[in-house]
Formats: C-alpha cells, sequence, structure tokens
C-alpha cells in the first residue's frame, strides 16, 4: 500500500484533475491524505466532490508546503509515501512503475522517475536528463549530484516515493525555506540513502508560460538557508560531486539575481558558486554579464 500525499492551497481549478490522475493509477493499493493548507478557496468543496472513500482531508493553517508535506507523511497510514502536487498529475502507471522499483531494488529508500513540463498552452517539453550512472531502463541512481549539477533536477517533488521511515528520519521538509526546500529535501535523502530511478517519463509538471526576458516574481531569500545546509552536508559526508551541486545552487542564485538587475548580489553568489568549483564556466560568464552596462546586456 501506498499514502499519495498532495498539498494543497488555493489550486479549486486543478485539484480535481490531480486526483482523477491518481484515482486511474493501474496500481490501485492507495491512500490519498488532501493536507488543505488554509486554502481561501473553493479547493476542499473540489476535493468533497470527488467520491471516493480512500480521500482522506487534513486541516491546517496555512504554513507552507513544507508543512503541509510533513503533516501529510504524520498522517500516512503506510510506509511508502509519494508525493504529488495540487497542480500536477501522474501518467496512469506511475504508482506501478514506482512500485516496481520498490520490488526490484530493495536496499533503496527512495524511488524516482522522469517527469516532463506541460506549459499553459498544452506544450510538452521534456526534461534533460544527464549522465545516468545504469545503462538500462533503470537502477540505482549513485551519482544524485553529477546528475543533478548538469540536468534539471532528477528528483521532482511531483516523481518521488519515499520510505516514510527514511524522510522522517532526515527530519521532513525543512519549515521557513520559500524556495529550494524540494532540492534541500532530496539531497538529505542522496546522502543517507540509495534512490532508485527509471528514465520512464511518468509525470507532468504543470508551469505557466515562461520567457527569459521576463523577471523572476521571487527574489532569492537573503539568507541562503538552502545553500547553508548544503555546505554543512559537504562538510559532514564529502559526498562525491557535492561541490559542483553546491556550485550550481550559487549559479541559479546569480541567474535570477543577475535578471532581476541586482550586480552585486549576482556577483556575490557567482563568488561563492566559484569558491566550491573554480571550473564552472558559466559563473565567470555571469561575472562578466554584471559588468557590462545595462544597454549593451542580452537581456
Amino acid at each position: 500500500m501506498i499514502s499519495v500525499i498532495i498539498p494543497l492551497y488555493n489550486k479549486e481549478h486543478q485539484i480535481a484533475n490531480t486526483l482523477h490522475s491518481v484515482l486511474k493509477q493501474t496500481f490501485q493499493n492507495f491512500e490519498i491524505v488532501v493536507v488543505d493548507d488554509g486554502s481561501t478557496d473553493g479547493s476542499v468543496q473540489e476535493v468533497e466532490k470527488v467520491n471516493d472513500n480512500r480521500i482522506r482531508i487534513v486541516r491546517q493553517k496555512n504554513v507552507g508546503v513544507s508543512a503541509a508535506r510533513n503533516k501529510g507523511v504524520k498522517e500516512a497510514h503506510y510506509d511508502l509515501v509519494a508525493f504529488l502536487d495540487a497542480d500536477d498529475e501522474w501518467k496512469s502507471n506511475y504508482l506501478e512503475t514506482q512500485y516496481n522499483l520498490y520490488l526490484k531494488y530493495p536496499q533503496c529508500n527512495v524511488y524516482a522517475c522522469r517527469y516532463e513540463f506541460c506549459d499553459s498552452n498544452g506544450i510538452i517539453s521534456n526534461t534533460i536528463i544527464r549522465k545516468l550512472a545504469f545503462q538500462g531502463e533503470d537502477g540505482v541512481l549513485t551519482n544524485y549530484f553529477e546528475v543533478a549539477s548538469c540536468s534539471h533536477p532528477p528528483i521532482c517533488s511531483i516523481s518521488v516515493m519515499v520510505k516514510k521511515t527514511a524522510i522522517v528520519n532526515i527530519g521532513g521538509f525543512p519549515i521557513g525555506v520559500k524556495s529550494g526546500e524540494d532540492l534541500l529535501t532530496w539531497a538529505r535523502l542522496a546522502v543517507h540513502y540509495k534512490i532508485a530511478y527509471s528514465r520512464k517519463i511518468m509525470a507532468i509538471f504543470h508551469v505557466e508560460g515562461y520567457n527569459v526576458s521576463e523577471k523572476p516574481k521571487r527574489i532569492p531569500a537573503e539568507q541562503d538557508l538552502v545553500g547553508n545546509e548544503l555546505s554543512v552536508l559537504w562538510h559532514i559526508h564529502h559526498t562525491p560531486y557535492m561541490k559542483q551541486y553546491i556550485s550550481h545552487w550559487h549559479k541559479m542564485r546569480s541567474s535570477i539575481y543577475m535578471r532581476l538587475n541586482m550586480r552585486k548580489n549576482s556577483i556575490n553568489e557567482a563568488l561563492k558558486g566559484l569558491k566550491y568549483s573554480p571550473l564552472n564556466y558559466k559563473l565567470y560568464i555571469y561575472i562578466l554579464l554584471n559588468l557590462l552596462p545595462t544597454n549593451i546586456r542580452p537581456f
């Protein structure tokens, strides 16, 4: 049996589709725990319209997605927990694929697969996952940080199943982190547990239209809790390629600051990234772009 955990906040127009994607699974031995994080729209009413006794609604005040996921883990009846966001969906054999990984790789505690992006016009784009350490359709992801440093995130909050004991042992999802809380969680899991991985694309991540010329909607947190903890994890575990991953994290923050025209912040993040990976050439490019006059910058 699998506990499906769905954090819910103001997704009244998407949640029904998400739930139906679970109910249509070829693997039917599951419960669904919907954690309402203080929604102010009709989200809960939309859940109540879906008639299936495997669905449970748990309510809490609006304290964020990490707390909602942690509440779902606490409420889960089974040791296998699969996460899904309230505006995304699974392909019909998603849970079957994950459960087969669980059976095939008993040494693992984390099970993940590829996912795809779907924009507001219904246009699909695949994730790019490079340098997997196995040749077949699935295997053990022994080089998580190497893959994560040069690809889309190999693990996503809609494409992962975890043993409940594992997610509890790492302290759950971090509270108080508004961006990157999921990436930090996968990093914590990767340094402690083995990951079974499938190349199959089994989940659909819905994204709004995005244009590189548009400014990001969110400024990175001034206190980089994710970067700080990644650094602590590196100094404790010295996991291969983790330094490159930390550099990659600072590169992402530098890019956001640069597009917001916050040049000093962008350069500082690039310098932090170079400390962990001096060969990360893109960071040198970011520094150069930040030094160019605004009227000749390419964005």
